[in-house]
């Protein structure tokens, strides 16, 4: 998902904002002390169909996703259309094609975990994102109604699968917020916070002008090739890694209650999105695990 500015809706004050975050400096990071499982690995996808998940489509028209004004969304429903079973490469997968965004929620409760995906891009592309960055999302700690987000999402922390960004970080719903330590990067969109170990800690929260933090760096392989995800989630501690390469780690995930404090959020269902660009999600697999490995900085 690529919130663009224009939608901000609120302003905080963050250290990018301030001018107290450093610059970013490129760093070369490994992943350490990689936890067993504590359990066997269970498989979301069955290779036969999407019985255990549930589709929910946004706007006939994508175009309306970020507009004040629009019309209703169009609900329950997808499977077959946007999010079918196919074969590709030899292997049975999971194909969304793109061109209504909207969800597919997996109906177990997740809390925990080492979740392991792989994916690559087709080539259709969709307005309104038609000349963009191909984009998609696998968003965890889902919880809430569907379509609860701008019409077309539920409720969760998105690991951003956008080409040059897989591994961002996004809360996606009002008030929902993450922690990480980021710094500067003049190179790249506002809120201009790139995750870099030993960084200042920023806050993102969801539909602010603080909406996201990049990922350290790019480690995707090229369009047409298959890529594999890892997150590892502990409460409410995760770590992004992409092709074995760790580029982002948040805590402190949460959203406020009613009296406005924040709670940690530490389970949830996982979430596939259509945002416009063919995907193909295969090996999708969730193995419990009691504690989180390490970040570290090769020197």
């Amino acid at each position: 998902m690529r919130i663009f500015a224009a939608i901000a809706l609120a302003f905080v004050v963050s250290p990018a904002m301030s001018g107290d975050l450093p610059s970013f400096t490129p760093q070369s990071l490994v992943l350490k002390n990689i936890p067993a499982a504590t359990g066997p690995a269970v498989a979301l996808f069955n290779g036969k169909n999407l019985d255990q998940w549930d589709a929910w489509l946004g706007y006939a028209d994508p175009g309306q996703t970020y507009l004040a004004k629009h019309d209703a969304p169009l609900g329950v429903g997808g499977k077959g259309t946007i999010f079918t079973v196919v074969n590709e490469d030899g292997e049975p997968a999971i194909r969304v094609n793109g061109p209504t965004w909207g969800s597919l929620v997996h109906r177990g409760d997740y809390a925990n975990y080492h979740l392991r995906l792989e994916y690559k891009w087709g080539k259709a592309r969709y307005a309104p994102r038609q000349a963009m960055l191909p984009n998609n999302g696998l968003l965890y700690h889902t919880h809430g109604k569907p379509g609860a987000v701008w019409g077309t999402w539920a409720r969760s922390v998105e690991f951003e699968i956008m080409s040059g960004s897989v591994g961002m970080v996004v809360p996606v719903g009002d008030k929902l917020s993450v922690t990480t330590t980021a710094a500067h990067d003049a190179s790249i969109i506002d809120p201009k916070l790139r995750y870099m170990v030993g960084g200042v800690d920023a806050k993102a929260i969801g539909n602010t002008a603080t909406w996201n933090v990049e990922n350290n760096h790019n480690a995707d392989a090229p369009d047409g090739e298959w890529n594999v995800l890892d997150l590892y989630v502990v409460g409410n501690h995760a770590i992004h890694v992409v092709n074995g390469v760790p580029v982002m780690e948040v805590r402190n995930i949460c959203e406020p209650d009613t009296k406005g404090v924040c709670q940690p959020l530490t389970h949830g269902h996982i979430q596939l999105q259509s945002e416009g660009a063919e995907t193909f999600f295969r090996h999708i697999t969730v193995e419990p695990i009691k504690q989180l490995p390490v970040i570290e900085v090769v020197k």
